[in-house]
Order: structure tokens, then C-alpha cells, then sequence
């Protein structure tokens, strides 16, 4: 599912969005407010859902596979995502 068929999903739920543009900003919304949490270094735990959590990923050495030779990457953040059970138990 990409966004705009998440999109016409919210729009098709009969949450009372009229339009869809509304149903966009909607979910636009809720993945501005995912972010703003991530960005503070935080988590954000959506009930029966699941939880996303920002973690800092040291600095490792990986190999070019077209040259062969090690190339340091540097420590980042990433993204991390865990299912909530009742998320496991709709699959």
C-alpha cells in the first residue's frame, strides 16, 4: 500500500472526512506527528499498532562488493519498528 491508496483508505473508513484532501491532511498529519516525536530522540507507542523508536547506529566498516576494499560508514540514526501484539495477531 503506498500513500495514496492509505489515503482513499482513511477517505473509505467513514471517519466523517468529506474530501479527499481532507483524508490527506489527515495522514499527513499523523506522519508529521510521528516524526516531530522521532526527531526529539524519543518513541512513539500507538496502541495496538506498535512502536517506533529512534536508535543511534554506531559507525562499522562494510566492503565495496564491485572493488572489494573496506569503506568506514559513519554513526547514524535509524528508524525502528516494532509491531504490537495485536498488530501480530491480525496477520
Amino acid at each position: 500500500m503506498n500513500k495514496a491508496e492509505l489515503v482513499n483508505a482513511v477517505l473509505g473508513a467513514g471517519v466523517g472526512l468529506e474530501s479527499k484532501a481532507a483524508a490527506e491532511r489527515a495522514v499527513n498529519a499523523v506522519f508529521d506527528a510521528v516524526s516531530k516525536g522521532l526527531k526529539k530522540g524519543g518513541r512513539v507507542q500507538i496502541v495496538g499498532f506498535g512502536t517506533f523508536a529512534s536508535r543511534k547506529r554506531p559507525p562499522r566498516m562494510v566492503r565495496n562488493p564491485r572493488t572489494g576494499e573496506s569503506v568506514k560508514i559513519g554513526a547514524r540514526w535509524a528508524v525502528a519498528f516494532k509491531a504490537g501484539k495485536a498488530l501480530k495477531d491480525s496477520l
